[in-house]
């Protein structure tokens, strides 16, 4: 072959381009991007990979394709052949034959990467992160741009675990290590570790944060157990700065990789490193999670994101219309819509926010105001799935568990004051969470008449504004009967 270096440089480059067309940006930041172009000799393709399971199953799952473009490009190839290259602090990653001509010509300059790793050093899935030399290569997960503090809506919910998110990434002495975040789907977790990241990314670039999922870190200790790489692995999670570990509940039942990360935690921590975790439930009711992790976990922190309520589900509605606004212009929003929404979607801020984005698209299409009927027009699936579910059954279980009493006494004929109260507590809640009428709960509860529920319902409003026990009970089974 008889094209240079340059051109079939070039090749490459263009070869990249297509593999991000076809098989999506995350994948191809995953698996393409920390690749790079040796040379080729005699019809034999060599392909610098940061280690040798990336090497591997790059050739495995796009070898292929890659010798196709490549033959588009005018480059003979009959083989392709993936080297590991080690990485440096001062120059990143550089394939073995730009070491050794390195290492034979100490004044000459090594040839940079197409691609330059951009500083500070808060990397995504297509930045690497080299934390000192020898240190393995570490894909991590994407920071989303719009997941800032600035976009973070605050309200009584969330605000707890805002205030706490800010002290991290601010820098100042914290009295908590770790910090961890919990509550349901889209409550928020992952915007405030994404913002953590963020702030920190500005304010002190020379801070190495390495944020990451639970379950890429287990990849990461499978895959350095496989080929290896151990040493290189600790290295990296225990040379950092912060540590950020997104849905933790997914190492449950994970014996070896909960043992690597116990043993990582400690050793961040009596560095006096930060460490933010994120899951689904408190650490005590993670299934599976070994009692001296959760130990550990509750050393810190603890923070739950509530559910969102009605007021701050209307400001998140408010600030995002103001977003679609400027990609919308002209588009219209009439009066209640937003109430409505705020009202009927209670569930879940991304299926929220989508709601909104398909109403400004569908009116942008069509040149249509956004009122009431289109609402329920356009969202008529949305709204409909978002329909309360809670049943009469769920409620007098929950009620009956948290005050300590069996589901027949509810449903008994006792008046005692211990047995009353809930009772009426159960009605309220099966009358506002629940489509049911007043006498098809009376029915459920006993056989009751229909002015006993209506008499339980008003005496639980009266109650809930002088009696904070009461209040404070009600506020706690709504939000396990809707979570």
């Amino acid at each position: 072959m008889t094209d240079s270096a340059d051109a079939r440089g070039g090749a490459w480059s263009r070869v990249r381009g297509h593999l991000r067309s076809q098989i999506g940006k995350d994948a191809y930041q995953n698996w393409i991007d920390p690749l790079a172009f040796v040379g080729a000799d005699h019809g034999v393709v060599q392909i610098a990979a940061p280690t040798s399971f990336i090497g591997t199953w790059v050739a495995r799952n796009y070898g292929e394709v890659i010798r196709q473009l490549l033959t588009k490009e005018r480059v003979l190839v009959q083989r392709l052949e993936f080297t590991v290259a080690a990485p440096t602090a001062e120059e990143g990653f550089r394939p073995p034959r730009a070491r050794e001509a390195a290492a034979a010509k100490p004044e000459a300059r090594p040839e940079p990467r197409p691609e330059p790793r951009p500083e500070p050093r808060i990397e995504t899935r297509s930045e690497t992160a080299m934390v000192a030399p020898g240190d393995i290569e570490l894909p991590q997960s994407p920071l989303d741009g719009r997941f800032t503090f600035d976009n973070f809506i605050v309200g009584k919910p969330n605000e707890l675990a805002h205030a706490a998110a800010r002290r991290v990434a601010e820098g100042r002495d914290v009295s908590f290590n770790p910090l961890f975040l919990y509550g349901g789907v889209g409550l928020g977790k992952t915007h405030l570790m994404h913002a953590i990241a963020w702030e920190v990314r500005h304010s002190r670039p020379e801070a190495r944060v390495l944020y990451l999922s639970a379950e890429q870190f287990m990849y990461r200790f499978v895959s350095a157990l496989r080929f290896k790489e151990m040493h290189g692995f600790k290295e990296m999670f225990r040379s950092v700065d912060m540590l950020m570990v997104d849905d933790v509940q997914f190492i449950s039942g994970k014996d070896s990789t909960q043992e690597e990360f116990f043993h990582t935690f400690n050793a961040l921590v009596d560095q006096h490193k930060q460490i933010v975790i994120s899951a689904d439930r408190a650490p005590g009711e993670i299934d599976g999670l070994e009692e001296r992790i959760k130990s550990r976990l509750q050393w810190g922190l603890v923070v739950d994101l509530h559910p969102t309520d009605y007021e701050l589900r209307l400001g998140i509605l408010q600030a995002k219309a103001e977003a679609q606004a400027a990609l919308h212009p002209g588009v219209v929003v009439g009066p209640g819509v937003m109430e409505l929404l705020a009202h009927r979607i209670s569930s879940n801020v991304r299926v929220l926010e989508g709601a909104l984005t398909r109403l400004y698209a569908f009116a942008g299409l069509v040149g249509r105001e956004i009122n009431l009927d289109m609402t329920q027009e356009c969202l008529a699936d949305v709204l409909r799935a978002s329909e309360r579910k809670v049943t009469i059954d769920e409620i007098i279980r929950k009620v009956a568990d948290h005050y300590n009493l069996r589901m027949s006494d509810l449903l008994s004929a006792r008046r005692a004051r211990q047995v009353a109260r809930p009772r009426q507590v159960a009605m309220y809640l099966s009358k506002t969470l629940t489509s049911k009428s007043l006498p098809d709960i009376g029915r459920r509860f006993g056989g009751r008449d229909h002015t006993t529920v209506i008499h339980a319902v008003r005496k639980i409003e009266e109650l809930r504004k002088t009696d904070n026990q009461i209040a404070e009970d009600v506020e706690l089974l709504r939000r396990m009967l809707e979570a």
